[in-house]
């Protein structure tokens, strides 16, 4: 197995631009209560984003811009099936996302060629100075969004509905790390830094097709030092020639 050679540590502000909502799934509805309601902490009750809200939706935007996307997560099989041209891509994406476990199979030398998988995303929490913000305005950390379902013979509203949301504006503290493995090609930080583009151009938990979700990623590090510039730079997809 290749030796663990550093740990990079990507850090940044994450910025709703749009209300988001990832669903806390509750198991009771309350008369005149809110129909979907969002994930929080447990103690403080504050709305958070689940680092695996982000990394799914990473790896399914770099498995959509390979061209190889499946039903499932890629996997081993795609390394031999996927185009010449795609499987640097595909394995880049299988490096850091690593492989689910109907793929292990001990002493594997394709596994064991890939390593384990290099990303580790955490829990993104609100930023306290925005928290105190709010708090300093008098204004709720959440907001309910009152929607319906429009007939388009009668033109009548039906079947309204009250989503709760995280309001445009607000703050959360982002972080991932990369394991660095001898022999690791310096595309993949690169693949990383796009996959936060293509998150941007695209949205975060549900109903992002009606403008839910939509996030700016600001002051980025990493391993400290300020790389707003290079992913300003960033592009998301490769030139067309």
């Amino acid at each position: 197995m290749p030796q663990l050679t550093g740990i990079t540590t990507l850090e940044a502000t994450l910025e709703l631009l749009t209300g988001l909502r990832i669903g806390a799934g509750d198991a009771e509805m309350h008369i005149g209560g809110v129909d979907n309601t969002v994930i929080k902490h447990p103690h403080t009750q504050e709305p958070y984003i689940p680092g695996s809200s982000l990394k799914g939706k990473m790896r399914s935007l770099l498995e959509w811009r390979s061209g190889e996307v499946q039903a499932e997560p890629l996997g081993i099989k795609q390394l031999d099936t996927a185009p010449a041209a795609r499987q640097a891509e595909v394995r880049r994406i299988l490096q850091l996302f690593g492989v689910g476990g109907g793929d292990f199979k001990e002493n594997d030398p394709k596994l064991l060629d890939l390593g384990p998988s290099r990303l580790a995303f955490w829990d993104c929490a609100l930023c306290p100075e925005w928290v105190q913000e709010i708090s300093n305005n008098n204004q709720m950390l959440l907001e309910v969004k009152s929607e319906n379902r429009i007939n388009r013979l009668s033109g009548v509203a039906e079947h309204p509905r009250n989503t709760e949301r995280v309001p445009a504006g607000a703050r959360f503290k982002f972080r991932l790390s990369l394991r660095q493995l001898a022999g690791d090609d310096a595309a993949l930080l690169d693949t990383v830094l796009q996959g936060l583009k293509l998150i941007e151009f695209d949205s975060l938990g549900g109903s992002g097709s009606r403008g839910y979700g939509k996030v700016r990623f600001s002051q980025l590090t990493i391993n400290g030092t300020d790389a707003s510039a290079r992913f300003a730079q960033t592009r998301a997809f490769p030139e067309v020639a």
